[in-house]
This record gives structure tokens, sequence and C-alpha cells, in this order.
């Protein structure tokens, strides 16, 4: 364990995580709502802190990331949990081992190791994904200075719930990242995800305004978000906040807790045609079968 960044000792042994925009009011012996960061005698630690759930050699691409460093490899980590409960979440094995069944799992890996790991590979960078990187901040803050150190670029791939305060400090380090704009809908992310709209809006432009590249996601899901009127919402969103900003949008399979139909590849298409014509330069279509 590891003492947590970002949090605030309250009365009666209470602590307030500052890491992401829940904002978690936690009392001692108690978790937050991302279950890995835990009250401990008066005192907020990291669960996951050099606990690798995760590590593989991915193209760039894979993450998806299309416009920073083409046709490189990027060395991708993770540990177990997520501030989020997607429903339909594609690494729930990973992401909701901790809230679904109370383990923490994961190999000891240290940070430099995680570092050489990549240099090793022939990486250009370090990508924290597969769950979110937010809810293992100190281990992905650690890591990334170190990469930084020795040239390599990091990488979020991320729900975009953390606070403004985390993206201050992972500021020196952090050079892109892809964000999942999930809906346009506050209800959907409340109901859907347990997350809200706004602070993951707020953060797009943050990010943009703190000159880390940014390239969105949005998994189109039948029923849920995949309404023309959603998705011109968030082409317009995109367009107004920068017309360069890539957009990837991504085709949804059952998974996890979700028996909704695949997306169909026409809407897919239709979503493409929303995207250029509310001036976005890059849409792309992805995981269609």
């Amino acid at each position: 364990m590891k003492e947590a960044y970002l949090y605030q000792k309250k009365e009666n042994g209470k602590v307030r995580c500052n890491l992401c925009n829940h904002r978690c009011h936690i009392k001692e012996g108690e978790t937050g709502k991302c279950f890995v960061r835990k009250n401990i005698g008066g005192v907020l630690y990291s669960l996951v802190y050099r606990k690798l759930i995760s590590e593989n050699v991915d193209p760039i691409e894979k993450k998806p990331l299309f416009h920073f460093l083409p046709g490189t490899r990027s060395l991708s980590i993770a540990t177990v949990g997520c501030n989020f409960r997607c429903f339909f979440c594609q690494n729930w094995h990973i992401s909701q081992l901790p809230s679904d069944h109370g383990e923490i799992k994961g190999k000891d890996v240290p940070p430099g190791k995680i570092v050489e790991d990549a240099v090793s590979a022939g990486c250009q960078s370090i990508a924290y994904t597969y769950t979110e990187p937010t809810i293992f901040f100190e281990y992905a803050y650690d890591t990334a200075k170190i990469a930084h150190k020795r040239g390599l670029k990091n990488i979020f791939v991320t729900n975009g719930f953390m606070t403004e305060e985390c993206l201050e400090m992972i500021k020196p380090y952090l050079d892109a990242a892809n964000i999942d704009l999930k809906s346009f809908s506050d209800r959907t992310y409340r109901n859907k995800m347990g997350g809200r709209l706004k602070p993951v809006l707020s953060n797009i432009k943050f990010m943009k305004d703190l000159g880390i590249w940014i390239e969105i996601t949005t998994l189109v899901i039948p029923g849920i978000n995949d309404s023309d009127k959603e998705l011109k919402s968030i082409a317009d969103f995109l367009a107004d906040l920068d017309s360069g900003i890539p957009w990837h949008i991504s085709a949804y399979y059952p998974t996890y807790k979700s028996d909704i139909p695949p997306t169909k590849k026409e809407k897919i298409e239709k979503a493409i045609v929303i995207g250029k014509e509310a001036g976005l330069k890059y849409v792309y279509g992805g995981n269609i079968i």
C-alpha cells in the first residue's frame, strides 16, 4: 500500500478523496466508490500501488490514438478497479473485480521496472489503460515521472472523471489522452455509468487547455446513446472546441451485464457522417466485424 495523493484529513478520522469527481468522504475502515482507496487510521491509502494486473505491448492505434506517435508501440498497463460501474464494461473482469468480488489482485512490479520493460520492448510511450488510470493514480504518476526522464511519452485512456487537481498534478508528465465520452446525457451517465456528464466535458476542455493531446472515443450502444440527436450533440461539442479533435466511434458488443444486441454497421456509418457534417476533420469508425 502507499499513502494516497490528493486527499484531505477531516474530523472524526474521516478523509475526503480529491482524486476524482466523486470526491468521496470515507470513514475509517471503508473505501471510496472505486473500492481501491481505503481509510486506515485516518490516512487514505492506495490498495493497488505496485499491483500490476495487466501489461502488454500494443500498437498505439489500439488505444485508440491515431494522431499521436502513429506507427509506434506503447506499453499498456493497468491495475484492478474503476470509479464507474458501466453495465457494458468490456474489461469488467479486472475493472470490477474489487467492486464485484472484493478482490485486489496483481503482481508486485515497481514503477521503474515498468519503464525498463517499455524501453526493452522498443516502446515510445506507456499507456495507463484497460481499467481507469485515475484510480491507480499514485502508481501511474510515479511511473510517468520516471518514464519522462527516460524520454518516453505518457498516455491516459480514461473516462475523464478525474478532478482538475489530478490533471494539474499529472500535467508535467502526461502527453496524451483518449477520453471516453460515453453519452451526452447526464441522466445516462448517472443511471448507466455511475458518473456525471459535466465533469467529463469540463475535463476534455481542461486537458486541451493544458496542452495535452486529446482524442475522443464514443462506444455507440443501441437504445442508450445512439440517437442521431445525441451523436450530433457530441459531434457539435467537439467541433466547437476544436474541429481537429479526432473522434473514434466504436461499435458495441454485449458483455458483462448487458444483453443489448450489437451495434449495427449502418449506425456507425451514420455516426461518421454526423461527425463530418458537424465539421470534424477526423472521424473514425471502429470495432466493426
